[in-house]
């Protein structure tokens, strides 16, 4: 063990005339500690917020959308053909999409209606997973009405259920000389879905695409766009231009998920890091503790370090036994901070005990995403900090004198 290392772990572990020395260090200790613990705590929390709102996002709406210059695109299928064929992306989809009204027993609620392939629908949208009753093929059931899927939320605000008949005002109505006479049709629900995200649950609605091209009377086999999927949504930007120029011209509009939620994304990341900045005053706290410690030590080892200067310790030997006192007390604060937090990510994580209010909240509890660049950024300005703190009360220990320390000894 080196002589600078003894002295140090000496001075921390021995017992002091000075007990009030010793608590500040404790304190100390338990302030860089619960500042790292808070850091951790949050910071899971922010990047578990984003990663699940994102996923819930992107499994509602696709990764990429192509629409027509129009009101609505006709050679879908060809389209859809050679958005597919464009490496990196995984599946692609024509849909509908059309606001209307949606009346049953429980009163009448404003929808989204969106009209799908069932057979291409599961390769872009994450609609099979949601699903709890029924199945996306159900819409295309034989009978009198035809299928519609609708969220659970809005299926019980609706009083309805699977089999239950609910009609759909379109604003494709006809003009006559008693006004214009919307345009209503029955349909059956053929099954539920739940994202989580109380806006879509209570708002979305599925139909077929023959269903949504009959009530919105479009003319011809048309759509209103195409959706794709990519195997790696961060790769949007680049796809998105590979697709416009695949297709050509002016005629289509590419857009994708970053371009579409951008303002939303960069306001949590603009959070996470406030919250970051935030937080790290505790551990700042903590630090001018550890000044506060090591002056005091220094003041109560005077004579000590006259002792050790005048059998040859050097200015640089004093001066590393206190930033190696300093470093320590950081170290445990942080090796505490870490252990603490990542104790409480892993409780809220598996338990799920703090719940949020769905009608408020895309989740109904608090998320936890660790991320390994975040816990390497926390360690970093915990352990720097601490390192900081110790500079000035070892700069001092090292400019002591020998001669006018023991001079009243």
């Amino acid at each position: 063990m080196k002589f600078e290392l003894f002295i140090a772990l000496r001075y921390l572990l021995a017992r002091r005339k000075q007990a009030f020395i010793s608590v500040i260090s404790l304190i100390s200790i338990l302030g860089v500690a619960l500042g790292v613990a808070s850091l951790i705590v949050v910071m899971g929390v922010m990047n578990g917020f984003t990663e699940d709102l994102k996923d819930k996002i992107l499994g509602i709406n696709a990764h990429i959308l192509v629409n027509a210059a129009g009101s609505s695109m006709r050679g879908y299928r060809d389209i859809a053909a050679r958005i597919k064929a464009v490496p990196g992306v995984e599946g692609a989809t024509p849909f509908i999409y059309s606001e209307m009204m949606l009346s049953a027993g429980g009163g009448v609620k404003g929808v989204v209606l969106r009209g799908i392939d069932p057979a291409t629908a599961a390769e872009v949208l994450a609609l099979p997973r949601d699903m709890v009753a029924g199945k996306i093929a159900d819409l295309d059931q034989g009978g009198e009405n035809p299928g519609i899927i609708i969220g659970r939320e809005l299926a019980e605000r609706m009083l309805v259920g699977v089999g239950d008949r609910v009609n759909l005002l379109s604003p494709a109505g006809k003009h006559s000389a008693s006004g214009f006479s919307p345009k209503v049709e029955g349909f059956t629900v053929a099954g539920l879905f739940k994202t989580g995200m109380y806006e879509y649950d209570t708002t979305l609605a599925y139909v077929s695409l023959r269903s949504a091209q009959n009530l919105l009377g479009f003319r011809g086999d048309v759509v209103s766009g195409v959706e794709a999927r990519l195997a790696d949504v961060y790769d949007a930007p680049r796809l998105t231009r590979e697709i416009a120029r695949t297709l050509g011209g002016d005629l289509y509009q590419v857009r994708n998920w970053i371009d579409m939620n951008g303002n939303l994304f960069s306001a949590l990341k603009l959070e996470k890091t406030a919250m970051f900045v935030i937080l790290i005053m505790i551990i700042l706290v903590g630090s001018f503790s550890i000044i506060t410690t090591l002056v005091m030590l220094v003041m109560e080892k005077t004579r000590d370090i006259a002792i050790l200067m005048s059998m040859g310790a050097t200015g640089a030997t004093i001066r590393r036994i206190f930033m190696l006192q300093g470093a320590i007390i950081g170290a445990l604060g942080a090796s505490l901070g870490f252990g603490l937090g990542l104790f409480l990510s892993w409780l809220i994580k598996k338990y799920q005990f703090i719940k949020l209010p769905s009608d408020v909240y895309p989740m109904d509890h608090l998320p936890i995403r660790l991320d390994g660049l975040d816990m390497a950024l926390i360690a970093v300005c915990a352990l720097g900090l601490c390192f900081l703190a110790t500079l000035y009360p070892a700069r001092q220990a090292a400019r002591l004198k020998p001669a006018e320390a023991l001079r009243y000894e």
